[in-house]
């Protein structure tokens, strides 16, 4: 076997590692899609209030590095009686982060719902509210699903950095067998392996909505 043994002894831990990435990737992306539709609908109401507050919210996420953003929430979190949860602090943070940048992706999109469908809304007696949820939204989030894929894949990318809070995600894992084996390059090949397991999937459902839309 190529493996060397005590590597080959790690595999279990390089399994529950990966496992926690694809954890932490789905729940942060969930957070991230969430955070990102109420970021852009703040910015599209008329008044200063709300787009004041979806400007700070994504100016502060997208110009600040994500590591500080980490320990801000982990430090946070005991004082509100939720110490010692990395995973937690994590997929806010990491969903904070992506969602900052989800809903410039929203927002930019919105442009595709035509003033007459909007005009249809009032005519209708719509709320603002209601026409976002039933007419605007889902048309933007169609239109923005392979950008999306394309920032979630790159919020799978940003979970290492999760690590730094404790949480054995796959390159923390990683970490721990090379210390153990010394085996350095056949470790971070698994690691990579594991990281492809999770985004090829993602990066092959984008090139599909890309070119689904492409033909639409």
């Amino acid at each position: 076997m190529w493996l060397d043994a005590q590597v080959s002894a790690g595999l279990p831990e390089l399994a529950k590692g990966l496992l926690v990435t694809l954890e932490l990737t789905v729940l942060s992306a969930m957070v991230s899609l969430v955070l990102g539709q109420a970021g852009c609908y703040l910015q599209l109401q008329r008044r200063w209030l709300p787009r004041l507050l979806g400007r700070l919210y994504i100016s502060l996420m997208r110009g600040t590095p994500a590591i500080v953003q980490l320990f801000v929430v982990f430090f946070t979190l005991p004082l509100l009686g939720l110490g010692g949860k990395p995973l937690l602090a994590a997929v806010i943070t990491i969903g904070m982060n992506s969602g900052a940048y989800v809903a410039e992706i929203l927002r930019v999109n919105r442009r595709l719902v035509t003033p007459g469908q909007l005009e249809a809304c009032r005519t209708l007696g719509l709320s603002r509210w209601l026409s976002w949820w039933y007419v605007v939204n889902p048309q933007v989030l169609r239109a923005s699903l392979p950008m999306l894929v394309n920032e979630f894949t790159i919020l799978l990318k940003t979970t290492p950095l999760a690590s730094v809070v404790a949480l054995t995600e796959l390159t923390y894992a990683g970490q721990i067998v090379i210390a153990r084996s010394y085996e350095a390059t056949q470790v971070l090949l698994l690691v990579a392996v594991g990281y492809l397991l999770i985004a090829l999937p993602m990066i092959a459902l984008a090139r599909y909505l890309e070119g689904k839309r492409r033909w639409a």
